[in-house]
């Protein structure tokens, strides 16, 4: 898909922010550092329309971005951040489950986990979450640049076997440094859109 426009409409954190019509959206899921705001800029090729901060925890609300007006990326705070104190998460619990169980519009949660290692207690936990709700999952290994073609079907493996993925769910090798794998994501996005 080639992307026109994309733009950040709202952050929320309450339902009465949410964006109101029937795009449908894609939730942006992962711990915190692993890349997410690198992902979406690619996606969107943009340059910094996604915020990287070099702190981790930056994000705090429900962050829309509309895309060629025909659906929403929908960035959610990262997880497994320790500076972060037991209350704020309490609340970002409690809002991404509001988000992710009863909004109608979300198609898929995109699952960002990091190629190069194991995917970690929370992504398993985030993972098992969307699963036990029925959710349907995306699970991107990004920083593929980082290790040689060689080794990307060994860690994928591992990835898959981690989280115990079903037949049913996708797994797409991603790298936002060389663009690797953006087609097939938006392909697939576009897929389950209409769904």
């Amino acid at each position: 898909m080639k992307v026109n426009q994309a733009e950040i409409v709202i952050s929320a954190v309450k339902p009465n922010q949410y964006p109101e019509g029937n795009l449908p959206e894609f939730a942006l899921a992962g711990r915190s550092n692993v890349g997410k705001s690198s992902f979406i800029n690619r996606m969107l090729g943009r340059k910094a329309l996604a915020r990287i901060s070099s702190k981790p925890g930056k994000t705090q609300t429900l962050n829309f971005y509309l895309i060629n007006e025909i659906m929403h990326f929908v960035d959610v705070p990262g997880y497994g951040y320790a500076k972060v104190s037991k209350k704020e998460r309490e609340a970002w619990g409690k809002m991404l489950e509001t988000y992710f169980t009863s909004r109608e519009q979300l198609k898929a949660v995109v699952l960002i986990t990091d190629l190069r290692h194991p995917p970690t207690a929370d992504d398993i936990l985030m993972y098992d979450f969307l699963k036990y709700y029925g959710i349907p999952c995306v699970v991107i290994a990004t920083k593929a640049d980082k290790i040689s073609k060689s080794q990307w079907q060994k860690h994928l493996k591992v990835t898959k076997e981690t989280l115990g993925l079903s037949a049913d769910d996708y797994l797409i090798l991603f790298s936002s440094e060389t663009g690797e794998g953006k087609d097939k994501v938006w392909s697939l996005l576009e897929h389950l859109a209409n769904k």
